[in-house]
């Protein structure tokens, strides 16, 4: 029902293991945008897209199992989602990108440059998952990942969830910022609440600690220009835990903090996370 009441903004593109769902505008250099956790490519598609579809050829993807993509075995790891969006990026013909990742799409795009340094100009990243956090995960993410959660909670709420539940936990996401006039009905509810999304979101976000524990030792090497952007009331993901962190072991790393920012700095400061996008370009062709 989720997949009737929203058609795809973009096309698909077949490779062996399943579809990657695409979003192209513009033309250009390549800018490729990685979305964050239980969204999809209509969280750029909104307003980010349009804004460098004159300057760039822009394309978001549908993580694997997000959106209108393939669940491909649901990928837990960063690196294997990169993977799959590099195949997809290949069929593209994608050549050299800027590539944009926000939140656990931070992570991703981390992951990519990981695996192919040499093919990647510069990232731009937003409110980065990047290392690992001190403590726990609260107590929504324990359940929702383990076997009573996935099997009972999660169906439970994607069949019964209000739309004013949603609104209010994406409120809690934006704070202390507004959440845009439309965004929920542009970004899907029903896609929001499908029972395998929210399945291997739980899955993804319970694992993702010991991924970038694994990953982050790989960041000092990273040689290309990268750009992080970073609200400094972002709730979600902390940016002394992640993105100060990025800042202070890799060398190409340049931080902008975002006073009084949350967690959504596409939204709540385009021009920003734009001139962040500039900036990046700028420094790869210098």
């Amino acid at each position: 029902m989720a997949r009737a009441e929203i058609m795809p903004e973009g096309g698909f593109i077949d490779l062996p293991q399943g579809r990657v769902h695409a979003i192209v505008r513009g033309q250009g250099p390549d800018l490729v945008m990685i979305h964050g956790a239980n969204g999809n490519a209509r969280d750029f598609s909104f307003d980010l897209m349009d804004r460098m579809a004159e300057e760039f050829r822009v394309i978001a993807f549908d993580r694997p199992g997000f959106g209108f993509s393939d669940d491909f075995g649901g990928p837990e790891s960063p690196l294997e989602q990169a993977d799959i969006l590099r195949a997809a990026a290949h069929f593209l013909e994608v050549r050299d990108p800027i590539v944009l990742g926000h939140s656990y799409g931070g992570a991703v795009a981390l992951a990519w440059a990981l695996r192919a340094p040499d093919d990647v100009t510069g990232l731009t990243l937003l409110a980065p998952a990047s290392h690992p956090w001190p403590g726990e995960l609260g107590l929504w993410y324990r359940v929702s990942a383990s076997a009573l959660g996935q099997y009972l909670v999660l169906p439970l709420i994607s069949h019964l969830a209000p739309r004013a539940a949603v609104e209010r936990t994406l409120e809690r996401v934006f704070a202390p910022d507004p959440v845009p006039e439309g965004y929920l009905t542009h970004l899907g509810l029903d896609l929001t609440l499908r029972v395998s999304q929210l399945q291997l979101n739980a899955n993804q976000i319970d694992s993702l600690h010991d991924h970038v524990d694994a990953m982050a030792g790989g960041y000092p090497a990273l040689t290309m220009p990268i750009e992080v952007v970073h609200g400094t009331e972002d709730k979600t993901v902390g940016l002394q835990y992640h993105s100060e962190r990025l800042a202070e072991e890799v060398a190409s790393v340049r931080l902008t903090r975002l006073e009084g920012v949350g967690h959504m700095p596409h939204h709540a400061d385009p021009e920003a996370v734009i001139d962040a996008i500039r900036r990046t370009a700028a420094r790869a062709s210098d």
